[in-house]
């Protein structure tokens, strides 16, 4: 059995599409789903067991001296032989520790097209606002390895979107998503097969 462990910090949207994907493949499960923010959506979507009802995960929430003063959620992860850990927009850095523990097994969605509008503090509407400010004719979704550096892991996959002069930072947000929930969970299940 491969099992994942979900990162989010916000609504969880990403989380659920990849949680539902898995639900019915042998050989694979989704054995904890981990929270920085004690008020993510992702953890009522956990809860009742995604949206499919049926991929319960314990939750753990856990702070900032937690994850960057000791190893406690790098012995968790190991103490479930998780295979692969997965940020499904998860906002705090990775500790070198946890990213030195699990090599090439931690994955993240980046809401843009790297190297392009990457970095601390591009995350989310951040980063879709200065698409459009920047006159972007395209923007995307890069999903890439993790490394101790916001946004610089290898690059696994990535797929656009057009940005029409038009575009409100919601539109390209939306149109963005869309492509998230599409390829995330296919490319897990890609690097999933590899380890």
């Amino acid at each position: 059995m491969k099992k994942i462990a979900l990162f989010a910090s916000g609504s969880g949207s990403n989380a659920e599409k990849i949680a539902d994907y898995f639900a019915d493949q042998e050989g694979v499960s989704v054995s904890l789903v981990l929270t920085n923010n004690p008020k993510a959506g992702v953890i009522d979507r956990a809860r009742r067991g995604f949206g499919t009802g049926r991929v319960h995960a314990p939750v753990v929430v856990f702070d900032r001296p937690t994850f960057y003063q000791t190893n406690q959620i790098t012995e968790l992860l190991q103490n479930q032989a998780v295979d692969l850990i997965v940020l499904a927009g998860f906002m705090w850095l990775v500790p070198g520790s946890l990213v030195q523990a699990f090599p090439n097994r931690i994955v993240n969605i980046h809401p843009a097209l790297l190297p392009k509008f990457g970095g601390k503090g591009m995350y989310g509407h951040f980063v879709h606002e200065a698409v459009v400010a920047a006159g972007e004719p395209e923007s995307g979704i890069t999903i890439h390895f993790v490394n101790e550096h916001y946004d610089e892991g290898a690059v696994i996959y990535q797929a656009s979107c057009p940005v029409a002069p038009t575009d409100t930072p919601d539109e390209v947000a939306r149109k963005v998503q869309v492509l998230e929930h599409a390829h995330y969970p296919r490319v897990v299940a890609e690097v999933l097969a590899s380890l």
